[in-house]
């Protein structure tokens, strides 16, 4: 899946012109935490959220530095605290370093910059261009919709293509090696014995084999080795 096929458009949005009013209503309208800025020929060049109006004020919660501080530091900082407490505009207050993906973006990728930068909504630019948003639900959405159609294509799947997919699954997640399995299929019933030398793995093999699809129960028949003593510990049981 790339960005253009789960993300929102088109965008609802706001100019750097419009006023603190109109941007502090449109959020409680729209019920979203944030709305990209984009000027008169629709290039994105900022972001307004809640946290830029957190220190407002007309709330009495503006910050300002101890004066010592202030003449250490320069005037500098003092006077970009007051616009974000006293701007009147968007354009005054938003975050202008803009976190986007191109439309073309894998939701790898997407999903990598949402972690790495703690964002929650993520503006699509095609070129400068704002063509879309996605926030975490838009993902939430993206995977019900392979859910559904996993459990559509079940049907079709015999047992050894089952098997065969979890056998190449395990062979390609390595954390357990199949030739120390013994792995049947029955009508969509997976069965797991053999021996494991780590009790995490059979929760993980368990999943592995959840996840194909067709697969209408697991039976775990595992052997637990344990390591230091080489003691047999069967905790088998179905799911």
């Amino acid at each position: 899946m790339r960005a253009s096929e789960i993300m929102v458009s088109p965008v609802k949005s706001i100019t750097p012109e419009a006023t603190i009013e109109e941007a502090v209503e449109m959020l409680l309208s729209m019920h979203v935490s944030g709305a990209p800025v984009v000027d008169a020929d629709g290039r994105l060049v900022g972001v307004i959220s809640e946290a830029d109006f957190l220190h407002r004020a007309e709330l009495g919660t503006s910050k300002r530095k101890p004066r010592w501080i202030e003449f250490l530091l320069g005037p500098g900082e003092s006077a970009e605290a007051y616009v974000m407490s006293h701007g009147r505009k968007v354009g005054d207050i938003m975050t202008r370093e803009v976190v986007s993906v191109n439309v073309a973006a894998s939701l790898n990728e997407v999903v990598d910059v949402m972690e790495r930068r703690k964002i929650k909504r993520l503006p699509v630019v095609s070129g400068d261009q704002l063509v879309g948003i996605i926030s975490r639900s838009d993902l939430l959405r993206a995977l019900s919709k392979t859910l559904v159609a996993s459990k559509a294509a079940a049907g079709e799947i015999s047992d050894q293509a089952i098997l065969d997919r979890l056998m190449a699954e395990l062979k390609e997640q390595g954390f357990a090696s199949p030739k120390s399995l013994e792995v049947t299929v029955d009508r969509g019933v997976v069965t797991l014995k053999g021996e494991i030398f780590d009790e995490r793995q059979r929760p993980a093999l368990i999943v592995a084999a959840e996840n194909i699809p067709g697969v209408t129960r697991v039976v775990d028949q595992l052997t637990w080795i344990e390591p230091f003593s080489g003691m047999s510990i069967n905790n088998a049981r179905g799911f």
